[in-house]
């Protein structure tokens, strides 16, 4: 099988393509097929030792995967081959086999494509895990939501709506302020790049408090972190709950703990991938939640770009750059 393989910390111009041996499963293991796999920002971070999880190398990256069970282990008995799949990993998804525990293995129904499965469980596992079980999101509240062009901001704005929220969605250009109104968000805005000045970060908690008519947001939801996080906590309403995703603009932000205390708030950590292991059992069913909804029309991934295996370095600068609306995918065949 082919696969993208990083045998030293560095960028991704340090990724090589090999052919590698075919996998087998252990006793409850699951190997995949793969034909298409999500490119997620942590990609970018697991390849330079800048995650949370250090795996040793020589390894692959990629930790969302579609495919078709290839074989399973002797223990395995809800899964056989021929399945169709999402297959999840830490790494090992960027090549045309992925070996990984049943227990991250899931059906995918037919109307589901591969490209369309590869992009959909991080994000929108993420975004509802952060919004049902750590905001506790009600109908009628106010969500914010930053880098909202993202695969994971979009998602946030898909299933805000279908909560019952209002939203309002802040990115980095017009475009994507469009397009997460086409998927749903009732106000936009446009915030300045990075680094942000004193005056800029004034501006910024002014706008969005200006949206909500002075009162503030009820859920602000921060992939970016940076100097975008501090402007956004001062934006919040009483009883807010700040929603720590990750921090794709780079630094990670200190905040002044005060601020908690004068609006009543909450900063609450989203971690999806420890809570699925930890709360299987929630985890199952929120994803059980989250297939109906596709299926009755109330989210659906976009898309914004696909490239075969070899063009995996353009694929992750997308990411990089910021140029995605949406999710992109790799195709191994």
């Amino acid at each position: 099988m082919r696969a993208i393989v990083s045998h030293a910390p560095g960028p991704v111009s340090t990724l090589t393509i090999e052919d590698l041996p075919d996998l087998h499963p252990g006793e409850n293991e699951v190997v995949i097929d793969v034909k298409a796999c999500g490119v997620n920002f942590p990609d970018l971070l697991i390849i330079e030792d800048k995650y949370q999880f250090k795996p040793e190398r020589p390894f692959t990256p990629g930790n969302e995967t579609a495919g078709i069970v290839r074989e399973v282990g002797s223990a395995v008995t809800e899964l056989q081959a021929g399945d169709r799949v999402i297959g999840m990993k830490t790494w090992g998804g960027f090549a045309g086999q992925l070996c990984t525990d049943v227990s991250s293995v899931f059906p995918i129904p037919d109307s589901m494509d591969f490209p369309t499965a590869a992009g959909f469980l991080l994000t929108y596992a993420t975004s509802y895990h952060a919004l049902k079980d750590r905001a506790h999101l009600q109908p009628g509240e106010t969500v914010c939501v930053l880098g909202a062009a993202g695969g994971v901001g979009l998602a946030t704005v898909e299933l805000a709506k279908a909560m019952g929220a209002t939203v309002i969605a802040a990115a980095s250009s017009d475009d994507k302020v469009a397009v997460a109104k086409e998927h749903g968000a009732d106000e936009g805005f446009v915030y300045p790049r990075a680094p942000l000045d004193k005056e800029q970060q004034k501006a910024l908690s002014q706008q969005i408090k200006d949206l909500t008519k002075g009162r503030g947001v009820d859920v602000i939801y921060d992939p970016v972190g940076g100097d975008y996080a501090e402007p956004a906590l001062r934006s919040m309403a009483w009883n807010g709950r700040y929603l720590v995703i990750g921090f794709a603009s780079g630094p990670i932000p200190k905040i002044p703990l005060n601020l908690t205390l004068l609006k009543g708030c909450s900063i609450v950590g989203v971690f999806w991938g420890a809570f699925s292991k930890i709360e299987s059992a929630k985890e199952q069913q929120n994803i059980r939640e989250l297939m109906d909804m596709f299926e009755a029309g109330k989210i659906k991934t976009r898309i914004s770009a696909m490239y075969p295996l070899e063009d995996f370095a353009t694929a992750m600068d997308d990411i990089a750059q910021r140029r995605a609306t949406g999710k992109v995918i790799l195709l191994t065949e």
